[in-house]
C-alpha cells in the first residue's frame, strides 16, 4: 500500500500544470490566496477522481465524472466530500431529523408515552410492554400509512383509545402532522395591507391589480352577494370604514368559515352573478398554492408573489408542527416537543436523569435507545454544535453549522482508509471553538483517514502536519505550488506568503484612525429569537459595524433572523419580505435605510447554464452587425446569453412568417430587458424568410 497520493501534470482551470505528492493518513491542509487553486485540486480533482475510480471499481456507470486533465494520479483513495453547501433545503427538514436523534425520540415516546383519556382525562400508561427488539417492525409500522388502527380500552372508564406509534409523532407524516399547517409549522397568508390601500374605496382602485373591468365585474358580485344575505355594502366608502362582516365578504369569500359564522343557516350563492365572490385573500392563496410549483423557476413570478403573500406561525399548533393529541403525550413529564425546543446539551442531561425515573420494565425497553442517542448527543456536542435545538429547520442554520453536524456523524464511522475533504470548516467559528474543530480533524485522522483541508485559518495551518501552499496570485497569476512541507517548512520558505503570516513577518495593519459613530443608528428593543434573551442593541450607522460571539451565540439570530427581515418588511422590498421576522418589541431608525443588501454563504449559481459572465450580467446581447445604423447602442447589458438567442428566434420566426404588426409587438415587449434587441431594424425577410444568421452570429450553424 503506497503512502502518497502522488499527482502529475494537473492542468485544470488555473493549475500550471503541476505534480506534488501528499502524504497518507495525514491532516493535510491546501491554502494561498483565493482563486489560487486550492479548491480545483482538492474538490475537482482528487475528490472526482476518487469518486469515479471507486464507482469504476464496482462496474458502475460514472455519468458526470469524467477523468480531470492530469497526466496520473496514484495512490487515491475512496474520496468523501464536507464542503459549505446546505445538504437539506426543505422546509420539513429540522436538525433532528437530519441527524436521526428525533427518529429515536419518536420511538422513545411510542413504546413509553403516558396520556391523558379524552373521555375522562385520566393518565393512560402505554399499552402494551414489547421488547426492544422490535425496531424493525415499528419501523416498518411506521412506514406503512395503510395499517388498521388498533384500539383498547381505557384502564379508567372503558373508552377504546388507539394504539399509538412513531408514525403519532412525525410531523412528516399524516398521523402526527398538524392539520392546519401540515406539519410545516408555518401558514401562508395573504398581506392585506400590500392587497389593499384602504384608505380608498373599491371605485378608486382599492385593491391593486384590478382594472376598471375587473373593478365593475367585482363590485357588481360583491353587491348581489350582500343583497342576498340582507345586508348593506356602500361602494362608495374607504375600505378602513367597513363593518367585520364586509371585510370578511371583500378578504375570504362567501364560502369560508370567517364569512359563514355571521349567516350559519344560510347557503352561499349557486353562481357569482347571484353574489358568488371568492374573496381577496382566499383567490389569492388558491392561485399561489395552484402556480407556485408550476412558476417555481420564475423569479419576476416569484417575487410578484413574495409581495402580497407571507408566511406566518401556524396558529392551531403554534409552529409546534404536531397534532394536540400527540403534543399531549409524556414521557417522564416531557412532551416530545419540550424536548425539541432543548439545546443538545440540556437533551442530554435529561436523557441522562431518565433512567432513574424509569421502572425496570421501562428500563429494558428504553435501554437500547438511550444508548444510541447519548452517543449522537456526545457526537455533536463534541463537534461544537451542542446549542442548536432538534426543532431548528435545517435551511436556517448556516453552512458552518451544517458541517459540523456532517462532520458529528463522521466522527459516528468507523470506516479507514478514506479521504476526507474540507472546504474551510472554521467559517463562522469563534477561535475558542478551532482548537475542539482541530482536535476532531486529528481524531478523524487517527481512524487511519487522510483529511484534506481547504483552509485560511493561521491556527488550523500551524496544527497541520504538512502544508500545501499555491499561489502567488490568483486566476491566471496563480496555479503554482510555493512550497510543501510541515508548518516549520513553509515558514521558512521566502516566497510563501502564508509563511509570512505565520512566522508574523507580515500582518494586517490596525488602523491608526476610526470613524467615531453619529446620531443615527437603529436600535432592535427586545429580540428574543432563538436563543436571544430579550435583548436591545443599537446598531451605529455610516460605520463597518462587526457582531461577533462564540459559536451559537445569537449573531446570526440578531442579524440576519430579525434585523434584515424587520428592514425588508418596512422598506416593503419584495425579496425576502415574506419570511418572518425573529421575535422583538420593537425596531427603530428605519427611516434612515433606503435599501437593504444581503451578502451571505448562499451559493449564486444553482442551474448548470450558470457562470460568472451571467451571474454578473456581463454578456454580449448585441451581436457585430445588428445595430450598425444605431451607434449609441451599449455593448453590454444585464440578460443571459440563452434568453437572447431565444427571443432572436422567435423574432426570425415572425419575421419569416411576414408579420409586420407582430413584430413591431414582440419587440415592445422586449423593452428594456433586451435593449440590442429592441432596437434591432426590421429588415425585409429575403428569398429564404429569414434573415442571414450568418450576419448576426459569425461561425454558428444557420437556421435555414
Amino acid at each position: 500500500m503506497t503512502s502518497e497520493i502522488t499527482v502529475r501534470g494537473a492542468r485544470l482551470h488555473n493549475l500550471k500544470n503541476i505534480s506534488l505528492s501528499i502524504p497518507k493518513n495525514r491532516l493535510v491542509v491546501l491554502t494561498g490566496v483565493s482563486g489560487s487553486g486550492k479548491s480545483t485540486l482538492g474538490f475537482d480533482i482528487l475528490l472526482k477522481e476518487g469518486q469515479r475510480q471507486y464507482l469504476e471499481s464496482l462496474g458502475l456507470v460514472t455519468f458526470g465524472l469524467a477523468k480531470p486533465p492530469v497526466d496520473s494520479i496514484s495512490g487515491l483513495s475512496p474520496s468523501v466530500s464536507v464542503d459549505q453547501h446546505l445538504t437539506n433545503r426543505s422546509p420539513r427538514s429540522t436538525v433532528g431529523t437530519v441527524t436521526e436523534i428525533y427518529t429515536y425520540l419518536r420511538l422513545l415516546y411510542a413504546r413509553l408515552g403516558h396520556r391523558p383519556c379524552p373521555n375522562c382525562g385520566k393518565d393512560v400508561p402505554p399499552s402494551s410492554a414489547s421488547s426492544a427488539a422490535g425496531w424493525e417492525q415499528e419501523s416498518e409500522i411506521d412506514d406503512d400509512t395503510s395499517a388498521p388502527e388498533a384500539t383498547f380500552p381505557c384502564p379508567h372508564c372503558g373508552a377504546p383509545l388507539p394504539e399509538i406509534g412513531m408514525a403519532n409523532f412525525s410531523f412528516n407524516k399524516p398521523a402526527g402532522a398538524c392539520p392546519t399547517c401540515t406539519g410545516l409549522g408555518s401558514v401562508h397568508q395573504a398581506n392585506i395591507d400590500r392587497l389593499v390601500d384602504e384608505q380608498k374605496s373599491l371605485p378608486q382602485g382599492a385593491v391593486a391589480g384590478w382594472n376598471p373591468f375587473q373593478i365593475s365585474y367585482h363590485t357588481a358580485t360583491l353587491q348581489a352577494a350582500a343583497a342576498h344575505y340582507g345586508f348593506e355594502f356602500d361602494l362608495a366608502r374607504p375600505v378602513k370604514e367597513y363593518t367585520q362582516l364586509q371585510r370578511d365578504l371583500l378578504f375570504y369569500g362567501v364560502e369560508s368559515p370567517l364569512f359563514r359564522r355571521h349567516f350559519p343557516n344560510s347557503e352561499p350563492p349557486s353562481t357569482v352573478r347571484g353574489g358568488r365572490f371568492e374573496g381577496l385573500a382566499t383567490s389569492l392563496l388558491r392561485r399561489y398554492g395552484e402556480h407556485l410549483h408550476a412558476h417555481i423557476s420564475d423569479a419576476d413570478y416569484r417575487d410578484k408573489l413574495e409581495e402580497v403573500v407571507v408566511t406566518q406561525t401556524c396558529p392551531a399548533c403554534r409552529g409546534m408542527r404536531l397534532r394536540p393529541e400527540s403534543r399531549a403525550v409524556t414521557v417522564n413529564g416531557q412532551t416530545i416537543v419540550d424536548l425539541a425546543s432543548l439545546p443538545l446539551t440540556g437533551l442530554g442531561s435529561w436523557l441522562g436523569g431518565l433512567r432513574g425515573a424509569l421502572t425496570p420494565d421501562e428500563l429494558l425497553i428504553a435501554e437500547p435507545v438511550l444508548v444510541d442517542l447519548n452517543e449522537r448527543i456526545a457526537r455533536l456536542v463534541e463537534a461544537g454544535a451542542g446549542y442548536l435545538a432538534l426543532e431548528r429547520p435545517s435551511p436556517g442554520i448556516s453552512a458552518g453549522e451544517a458541517q459540523r453536524l456532517r462532520l458529528a456523524s463522521l466522527l459516528g464511522s468507523s470506516l479507514s482508509g478514506v479521504l476526507y475533504v474540507f472546504d474551510e470548516p472554521t467559517i463562522g467559528l469563534h477561535h475558542r471553538d478551532t482548537r475542539r474543530l482541530i482536535d476532531l480533524l486529528r481524531r478523524l485522522r487517527d481512524l487511519g483517514n487522510t483529511v484534506l483541508v481547504i483552509e485560511h485559518d493561521l491556527e488550523m495551518i500551524a496544527a497541520a502536519d504538512y502544508v500545501i501552499d499555491f499561489g502567488p496570485g490568483a486566476g491566471i497569476h496563480g496555479g503554482q505550488v510555493l512550497a510543501a512541507g510541515t508548518p516549520a517548512d513553509i515558514v521558512k520558505e521566502p516566497a510563501s506568503l502564508t509563511g509570512k503570516y505565520l512566522s508574523r513577518r507580515a500582518s494586517i495593519p490596525v488602523p491608526q484612525h476610526r470613524r467615531t459613530p453619529g446620531s443615527q443608528s437603529i436600535t432592535i428593543h427586545g429580540a428574543r429569537h432563538h436563543n436571544l434573551q430579550n435583548i436591545t442593541v443599537r446598531l451605529p450607522l455610516g460605520l463597518l459595524v462587526a457582531v461577533t460571539g462564540v459559536s451559537g451565540s445569537g449573531k446570526s439570530s440578531l442579524i440576519f433572523d430579525t434585523l434584515d427581515r424587520l428592514l425588508r418588511q418596512r422598506l416593503g422590498q419584495s425579496h425576502g419580505s415574506s419570511d418572518v421576522p425573529g421575535e422583538c418589541d420593537s425596531i427603530e431608525g428605519c427611516e434612515f435605510i433606503d435599501k437593504v443588501i444581503t451578502i451571505d454563504q448562499e451559493h449564486i449559481g444553482r442551474i448548470p447554464r450558470s457562470n460568472a459572465a451571467t451571474y454578473g450580467g456581463r454578456v454580449r446581447t448585441d451581436p457585430p452587425g445588428l445595430c450598425d445604423n444605431t451607434r449609441s447602442s451599449p455593448p453590454w447589458v444585464f440578460c443571459p446569453a440563452f434568453l437572447v438567442q431565444r427571443a432572436w428566434r422567435s423574432l426570425r420566426a415572425l419575421r419569416r412568417h411576414r408579420h409586420p404588426d407582430r413584430q413591431h409587438a414582440f419587440l415592445a415587449r422586449c423593452g428594456s430587458a433586451l435593449p440590442g434587441l429592441s432596437r434591432a431594424p426590421l429588415h425585409p425577410p429575403d428569398a429564404r424568410g429569414a434573415l442571414p444568421r450568418a450576419r448576426h452570429f459569425p461561425g454558428s450553424r444557420s437556421d435555414g
